[in-house]
């Protein structure tokens, strides 16, 4: 009976241990990716002496709001935060209209040409964002649209990599759903209204998400195609801030990087159940 116990005690003393083992590996993990964000969160709140100090510490001893009360002094900041959400969710929602039709059309309809398309748009990922930069700036000032927000928003209304993540997504919609409604007498688009697009709701969501916060972190993009500071989002206003000689003022920076955050952090939380079915449904592993 002892050897049984024992035999039997052995299974769960090693199942315990590997489960204490994980807890602590996803731990440091955890600790390790929020790190950054600690010390930018901790810097927001230090005086300007304490952050030059040597050697750093993570803690601020004396806590202070005079880096926050800076940004908006020193800065537009209301006028910037604006910008960037009417930049980031302008493009996300032209994006997410784009991109979806786009979509349909190579995952649901058969014409000459598509499969053409469909290595064009995957072979455009290829292409280095920079290389494009110069002409899509020579186009955009032709039309006179620098310093505007059309030419913030229109050249990015549609992506490649929305194109293809829809189109993979409508792919695995059962073309069931589309004959029944064809043969009740449902257009193209009423199908793609009406069938796909509620059907595709979690890929949709997490393409916003993707969009919102590539656009909305983006520094090289507003900086090229804005040359004032009423145009300029937040990723771009921080740089106003470097003083002569390339003085930065870290702590003003890390308080204005941690306003600009927490509106991502919340939509994240706001979406984050059906940002993880999709996740499972479109087969990203």
């Amino acid at each position: 009976m002892t050897t049984s116990t024992t035999a039997a005690g052995r299974p769960r003393s090693g199942r315990t241990l590997s489960r204490w083992l994980l807890a602590a590996a996803v731990l440091l993990l955890t600790a390790i990716v929020l790190l950054p964000v600690a010390i930018i969160a901790f810097t927001a709140f230090k005086p300007t002496a304490e952050i030059n100090a040597f050697p750093p510490t993570l803690m601020p001893t004396g806590w202070t709001l005079a880096n926050f009360t800076r940004i908006f002094t020193d800065l537009p900041f209301g006028r910037l935060f604006l910008n960037s959400f009417l930049f980031a969710g302008g493009v996300t929602l032209f994006a997410l209209a784009f991109d979806s039709l786009a979509a349909y059309a190579l995952a649901r309809l058969d014409f000459r040409g598509n499969r053409f398309i469909l290595v064009a748009i995957v072979a455009s990922l290829m292409i280095p964002f920079q290389a494009t930069l110069i002409p899509v700036y020579q186009l955009v000032a032709q039309l006179g649209w620098v310093n505007t927000f059309a030419g913030l928003i229109i050249p990015r209304a549609a992506d490649a990599f929305g194109i293809f993540f829809l189109r993979q997504f409508f792919v695995s919609l059962p073309r069931d759903l589309d004959n029944a409604a064809r043969i009740d007498g449902a257009s193209e688009f009423r199908v793609f209204r009406s069938i796909i697009l509620p059907n595709a709701v979690p890929a949709l969501l997490t393409l916003a998400i993707f969009t919102f916060v590539n656009n909305w972190n983006d520094l090289l993009w507003p900086l090229v195609f804005t040359t004032t500071p009423d145009m300029g989002t937040i990723t771009s206003g921080l740089t106003l801030l470097t003083g002569p000689g390339g003085i930065i003022p870290y702590g003003t920076m890390m308080a204005g990087s941690l306003i600009a955050v927490l509106p991502l952090a919340v939509m994240f939380l706001i979406m984050q159940r059906r940002f993880i079915e999709s996740v499972a449904t479109t087969g990203l592993k």
